[in-house]
Formats: structure tokens, sequence, C-alpha cells
């Protein structure tokens, strides 16, 4: 249980410069950052192996103006990232946080790529629902699980302290002060280590596996299959309840409308954003497929059975195989094909006219260049051609995106707006900067805020160790 225990200041028997509470993208990032300023680090992740919320994802990274994006001829800005942003948000998250987190990103991956060589490239084949440029950066298998890898890896060599299977349970508070002196751990078999700390960085996720905080902030998902990291408790949300820090945009999320069902393997969104649309057990489409993956969960979940199939073609699979996830989706058998709309929908066991007149429908509107009836726009795709594709998905909640309310520099903020003197917050432990909705959330929010602040939490966090 997430708890703050109040005491004086008393020696510790471990202590450390910056204590980072998981080991996850952004616990990695700021570790790092924090190391080549040369401050003590110790890092403390709940699992037996660090892995998180990040190596569940496709492991992109959205940033503006980098040399990666130059060297692939992509003009961009930081401007024009930042405005994609709000749009996607409607103008309802924080400015200043999505500036600070648009200006840091590019010269975090450049940072990484120069001192620990990972080797980002741009996805340059087709653009992410809401951005009006190439920009998401990866590894070249395109998966989270690579970027962790390479980050633990980075750690390892940086001479970063990471202890495993150690899970943060209280915070040690100064008493009649804001200050952290320490965190009391748990261990597996039950035994208790306190470790005193001169800055603490909580980089522990959200709330997405913790379901009471779900019901009480995100009813409407309150069931739906939860695909993020189980670790994801809350007790950032938790310990600022009890500390009295800002909570912002806590109702903020990422949900994911493409998940394999029953497979739990997340099925790219380029499926759709290339031509593909979604129909339900009757064979009808729902929604505009094209407004993003994350508000099209709860689109999804409202259909019979919360099911529904991704239909698409050959062609779009073969954009689709860059990505690991969906090349096991296809080792997993979850990939569907068929020579014509007849046949898929036998295979699908779905109504072959009711399949064939949501297929005349899109075709209408492309020829039209008008709306569909859910709102789409078809022209600005290829159509799709036989033979054709399917898979079988659900929605899912993936992560949160509302948290700690935090400066430029990462810190976490009283609710008087002041600055806890030593308390940090990154990724998914801080508001992020898609606003208190899921159509907020542009594509890879998630890893841009746990990228960009941890750059800038090592940074500040190095600061007061030193």
């Amino acid at each position: 249980m997430a708890d703050i225990r109040m005491m004086e200041p008393t020696p510790f028997d471990v202590e450390t410069g910056i204590l980072v509470i998981g080991a996850g993208a952004g616990g990695l990032v700021t570790a790092l950052r924090a190391r080549a300023a040369g401050a003590e680090v110790l890092v403390l992740e709940r699992d037996p192996l660090p892995r998180g919320s990040t190596a569940l994802s496709a492991g992109l990274i959205p940033a503006a103006g980098t040399r990666f994006q130059a060297a692939s001829g992509i003009e961009d800005n930081e401007a024009a990232f930042a405005s994609d942003i709000r749009r996607k948000a409607k103008d309802k998250g924080d400015p200043r946080r999505v500036e600070t987190a648009v200006g840091a990103i590019g010269p975090a991956l450049e940072w990484l790529a120069d001192a620990h060589g990972l080797p980002f490239s741009v996805i340059d084949n087709f653009t992410y629902p809401g951005h009006s440029a190439y920009r998401m950066h990866g590894l070249p298998s395109r998966s989270g699980a690579e970027l962790m890898d390479h980050l633990r890896e980075a750690a390892e060599r940086a001479g970063v302290d990471i202890v495993t299977e150690a899970r943060a349970e209280t915070l040690l508070v100064e008493r009649g002060s804001n200050r952290i002196l320490g965190v009391e751990i748990i261990r597996p078999d039950g035994t208790r280590d306190r470790v005193g700390c001169h800055a603490l960085v909580l980089a522990c996720n959200g709330y997405g596996g913790n379901r009471a905080l779900v019901a009480e902030h995100i009813p409407g998902l309150k069931d739906a299959l939860y695909f993020g990291h189980p670790g994801n408790q809350g007790e950032a949300i938790l310990w600022g309840r009890q500390l009295g820090a800002q909570l912002v945009d806590l109702a903020g999320h990422q949900g994911h409308g493409s998940v394999a069902e029953p497979h739990g393997i997340l099925l790219t969104w380029a499926t759709m954003t290339e031509g593909g649309f979604q129909v339900n057990l009757h064979g009808e489409r729902f929604s505009d497929e094209s407004r993003g993956y994350s508000e099209q969960a709860a689109a999804v979940l409202a259909q019979p059975e919360r099911l529904a199939y991704s239909i698409f073609d050959v062609r779009i699979a073969g954009i689709a195989r860059q990505f690991e996830d969906f090349r096991n989706i296809e080792a997993a058998g979850a990939l569907i094909e068929a020579p014509d709309l007849a046949a898929l929908a036998h295979r699908l066991g779905l109504q072959e006219a009711a399949l064939a007149a949501t297929a005349a429908a899109i075709d209408k509107a492309r020829r039209s260049g008008q709306p569909d009836a859910q709102g789409r726009v078809w022209s600005n795709v290829a159509p799709l051609a036989a033979p054709y594709c399917a898979v079988k998905i659900t929605g899912a909640l993936f992560h949160t995106q509302g948290g700690l309310g935090i400066d430029a520099e990462a810190r976490v903020l009283a609710e008087d707006g002041t600055p806890f003197p030593n308390l940090f917050a990154v990724g998914g432990a801080a508001a992020g900067v898609s606003g208190p909705e899921a159509s907020g959330y542009l594509s890879g929010n998630g890893l841009l805020t746990a990228v960009a602040f941890g750059y800038l939490a090592g940074d500040a966090a190095s600061k007061l160790a030193l």
C-alpha cells in the first residue's frame, strides 16, 4: 500500500544521491542523464527484469527537427509538433508542459544516440493519426522491448545500480517540511529496507492497473481489458494525495482500439490509417477510424461482445510487417486472409451482404470526396484491393495520462503551485500533454513525456544530489 511517514532526519543504512522508482523508459533515461552529470543513482524496480509498459509498446517516440528526420529529407519543426499536440487535445492540456516536452525530446534522442549508441531512425512510409509530419523515431525492430533492452544495457554500462524485486511502499518525509528523506521498500519475502536519498524521482507510471482508481476516474473503461503493465498501481497518485500535490487531468488516458483477440497482441494502427476499416460482428462500421486509436477503444468496446474486425489488404499488411507486433500476430495465426470480400465474410462469420454494403458505402464516399456517414474522408487513402486481410480485435486501456503536476524541470508541484524541494515525476507518474480525455492522446505522447521529462529530471535532480 502506498503510504507516507513523517519523521525526523536520520541516517539510513543505504543512501544514494538520486533514487528513482521505476525502471521503464522514463526512469532509465533519468538515471542515464544523472549519471552523465556525475551523480550517484539507484533505481528500484518491482519486477525481476526491468520492462514495464515501455516493453508492451511499439517503442516509437515522436520528435521534431531532429537530425534523423533531416537524414530522411523530412522537414519538420517544434512549433508544428506542439500545434499537433494542442489540436489533438483541443487545447485542454497545459501549453507550458507541451512546449517543454517538445523542446526537450529532440535533444534527448540525439543524446541517447550519441552517448549510448541507440540507433534511432524515422518511420517515413506512413503518418500516424494527428501528426502533420513523419516524426516517429524507433529502433530497428520497431518494438518497445528492443528500446528497453538498449536502455537497460546502457544503464549497466554507465554504472547505474538497479535493484529488482524491490517495491517502494512508503515515502519517508521530513516532519514539518515537504522534503523527501527516503523510501521504505518491501521484498518478495516480506523483508523491508529503508533507502535515503537527496532527490527522489517517481517513474512508476500511472494507475491503469488499479481497478479502483480506474473506476473512479475513467468509469467507462473500468471493465475493459487492461493492456498495460500490472505494476501500474497508481502509487504516485496515492502518494501525491497524501502530500498535497497537484493532481492534473486524472481522466486522461490512452486507450487502444486494436488489440488482437484473444491473443493480446497490439495491431498497429497503420492498418487503419493506410485505408483499412473496422466492422462489428454484424459487418457494419461504427466510427471514424481516422480519428485515432485511443478514442477508438471505447467505440470498439461499445460493440456486441466488445469485439470487432480490422479489415485491410495485403499492401497494408506489407507496411505493417515492419513492426514486431504485427509479425507476432502472423506467427500466432491471428491474421486471416481471403481472395475476395465474399470469402473474407465467410471466414469471419459475417453476413456477406452486410460486408459488401459496407465496402460499397466506402467506395461511394471515396468517389464523392465527401465524408461518409461516420465522418471519415476516404479520398486521401488508396482503395483496398484483393486479397484481403482481417484480425479480430477488442478495445483496451493502455495507460493513464493524468498524474502529478510538474514544472519545466519535472519537479512535483504542491497544490499552491510551489515545487517540492527534492521530488520529481516523469512519464505516467506525471500529468502528460494529452489533457483530460482519451481523444486528446496523440500517437507517442506516452513515450514523449517519459523520455523528455526523464532527460530534464536527470539534469535537475543531479544538481541537488551533487
